[in-house]
């Protein structure tokens, strides 16, 4: 693909379908749309979201969540990525460099004091991206998980 122009923004309602393909795709799974829309929507409202699209030529190719919490053991902000997804066929344009820069951006403005991202175990991809962005890997996570 030829270099083509990035623009980053603030999702929008009208997102929702592509971002609901996109975590579809993430996961690996299906969602039930009216229950996801309805999360979307509650999250897009709530101040401590940070929803950013990324569009190549006009087409959605890409999104980031970022969840911001007021943490007591850090005395401060804290930015945790959600979901990240960019579209395959945009992969390697800088797509994701551009999402966590903006993410950066707005997160010094709202002062936040650090980001945090959690990736599966399998996605080495993944794992090598977030410590090109100087994210370093400091923990692990346990999953206790509850029958639906």
């Amino acid at each position: 693909m030829h270099k083509s122009k990035i623009q980053i923004r603030r999702a929008k309602d009208f997102d929702f379908l592509s971002i609901h393909r996109f975590i579809e795709i993430l996961e690996n799974q299906t969602f039930k749309k009216e229950k996801q829309e309805n999360i979307f929507i509650e999250n897009l409202n709530n101040q401590n979201n940070i929803y950013l699209i990324a569009e190549v030529e006009n087409e959605i190719a890409g999104f980031l969540s970022c969840h911001v919490q007021n943490l007591l053991h850090h005395n401060g902000l804290i930015g945790e990525i959600q979901e990240m997804f960019v579209t395959e066929s945009c992969r390697g344009l800088g797509i994701g460099q551009k999402l966590i820069d903006h993410l950066k951006s707005i997160a010094k403005e709202k002062e936040i004091i650090q980001l945090e991202v959690t990736s599966n175990i399998k996605r080495e991809n993944a794992h090598s991206f977030y410590e090109n962005q100087d994210f370093i890997n400091t923990h692990k996570k346990f999953v206790c998980k509850f029958s639906k």
